[in-house]
């Protein structure tokens, strides 16, 4: 069984990121399980002089999770063409940490849009170490969609299809990595 952590980047009650990684972690073929983080609105701000004995428990939590990860799926949105700053918060928990290092991530995404926070996401996570999956992609256009909508769409079976099959290439993507 590959053990996945899906993270969105969005703290919206109603973001579409959230939505896709709810979505991954319903449609996962059957050899993975994929568990969606939901603690990134709890997580303090990153102050180095907190680590180590001092880690805040809701920081030591995301570590953990990632850390007994296989894998790492993020769904990020983006704001002023950039990271928003809650997911760029959790990468500084994790960047001194072993977490990272070789742990294979995906990068989906919610909007066709986001083009600047995709390709610095990648950025800060190659430099942090994290192997980007580029076997595939997954974009599923929820941008500006209501939620009933965004449902609707994520239930397609196109998009189920599409859901499933990105997290089997990453799971094949994982097993090479090991």
């Amino acid at each position: 069984m590959i053990d996945i952590v899906a993270i969105s980047g969005s703290l919206r009650a109603a973001s579409t990121n959230s939505a896709l990684v709810v979505a991954l972690t319903a449609n996962a073929p059957a050899d993975c399980r994929v568990a969606s983080y939901g603690g990134l609105g709890r997580l303090p701000i990153f102050n180095p002089d907190d680590e180590g004995e001092r880690t805040p428990r809701e920081a030591s939590d995301l570590i953990d999770a990632v850390t007994h990860a296989d894998g790492i799926i993020v769904s990020c949105p983006e704001y002023a063409h950039g990271v928003p700053g809650g997911m760029k918060n959790a990468l500084d928990w994790l960047v001194s940490r072993d977490a990272a290092v070789g742990k294979p991530a995906m990068l989906v995404h919610a909007s066709p849009r986001s083009l600047y926070a995709r390709a610095a996401l990648a950025e800060i996570m190659r430099t942090m170490s994290f192997v980007v999956c580029e076997d595939t992609t997954l974009e599923i256009a929820l941008l500006g969609k209501k939620p009933a909508e965004v449902e609707a769409i994520l239930a397609e079976p196109v998009n189920v299809l599409a859901m499933r099959n990105a997290v089997k290439v990453f799971a094949a993507f994982i097993r090479g990595q090991t």
